[in-house]
């Protein structure tokens, strides 16, 4: 199993410890480095400071936010950093969430499958270097109504290093996984139990299935946020700030895919008690309210002597990289995945 690690979005990190980060990662020969966007700020501003740092380490966007870019924007942008980083460049897309979509882009988070679907098409027909023509349901290139009449398909300027920028979706309901197995390169779920990643694989390998596809064409990527501290107790609680914030305040009271989740795992009650809190103003309440089994199920808090025992509990599932969300001593964590990492048998390191 590959290790790799996300560096999130400011306010978690800041960008000159993300920066900092990704390359330390490339010092200690970790598999990749993974940065987010949010509303406050940009993925692909990071991703490019990353890539000046770095030599070696895979670089990828976990996630880029579907609405906030026309897809040709985001082929753009892919192809650039693809240049940037000599070939290492990685493509995860996401919608994000209704509240997200709605209010910070105003774009209707409305038919989810068919407009990341079509997104996708566009994106690789685009790097493709083909002119891009494209008539479908949320995008027709070029536009045919509502303008002066003068587009005309046009071909992306440049090239990329890869013949093939891998795309990864952020998906986590069982449709929206099993269009992951149909169509995307790799997978990045976020809250996933190891210990009964059956129930969302089994939606991935039906994918995978109604495509034709194997398996190996599809790279499990789980983004795990992840402590390890020599109190058991201190690494949960490092812990508890992003958890709390996912359950609590990423969606509404009607609408949160994570308190969904958490409710198809058997967390259900802690988390909605979390949102209560989060939502009445209330965050250490929030925190504090998080149990020890919800933060296990969906965290690696771990001392330095569990680490590899939870570890492994990802390979044995058939993950295919853990992409580790640092907290706490952050450059302590990247060292001790480093040398977890080194002590994998060797054919377990690819």
């Amino acid at each position: 199993m590959r290790i790799g690690i996300s560096v999130a979005y400011r306010p978690w990190i800041e960008p000159d410890e993300q920066v900092a980060l990704g390359k330390l990662a490339d010092q200690l020969g970790l598999d990749s480095v993974w940065v987010a966007e949010s509303y406050g700020q940009d993925v692909t501003a990071m991703l490019g400071a990353i890539a000046s740092v770095t030599e070696r380490i895979r670089v990828g966007s976990a996630i880029m936010q579907i609405p906030a870019r026309q897809p040709t924007t985001t082929a753009m942008a892919a192809a650039t950093l693809d240049t940037l980083t000599h070939g290492r460049f990685m493509l995860g897309l996401g919608l994000s969430g209704p509240q997200v979509s709605e209010g910070w882009y105003g774009v209707p988070f409305t038919n989810p499958l068919s407009r990341t679907r079509e997104y996708i098409e566009i994106v690789r027909e685009t790097l493709s270097r083909k002119p891009v023509e494209y008539n479908g349901k949320h995008w027709t290139l070029p536009l045919r109504d509502g303008g002066i009449g003068q587009g005309k398909p046009i071909r992306m300027v440049g090239g990329t290093v890869q013949s093939h920028i891998p795309i990864y979706l952020g998906v986590g309901g069982p449709q929206t996984v099993e269009q992951a197995g149909r169509i995307a390169d790799g997978w990045l779920p976020f809250l996933y139990d190891p210990a009964d990643a059956a129930g969302l694989m089994n939606s991935l390998m039906a994918g995978l299935a109604k495509s034709g596809r194997r398996r190996e064409a599809i790279a499990v990527t789980p983004v795990v946020p992840t402590a390890v501290e020599e109190d058991l107790d201190a690494a949960r609680d490092a812990l508890r700030p992003i958890l709390a914030m996912y359950l609590g305040g990423m969606g509404s009271r009607e609408k949160n895919f994570y308190v969904d989740v958490a409710d198809r795992y058997g967390h259900g009650a802690a988390a909605r008690v979390c949102q209560d809190h989060f939502l009445g103003g209330d965050r250490r309440a929030a925190e504090a309210c998080l149990t020890n089994e919800l933060i296990d199920t969906f965290c690696i808090a771990a001392t330095p002597a569990t680490l590899d025992t939870r570890l492994a509990a990802f390979a044995d599932a058939g993950v295919d990289e853990l992409v580790v969300t640092p907290f706490g001593n952050r450059i302590g964590l990247l060292h001790a995945l480093a040398a977890a990492f080194d002590r994998q048998p060797a054919g377990a390191r690819s």
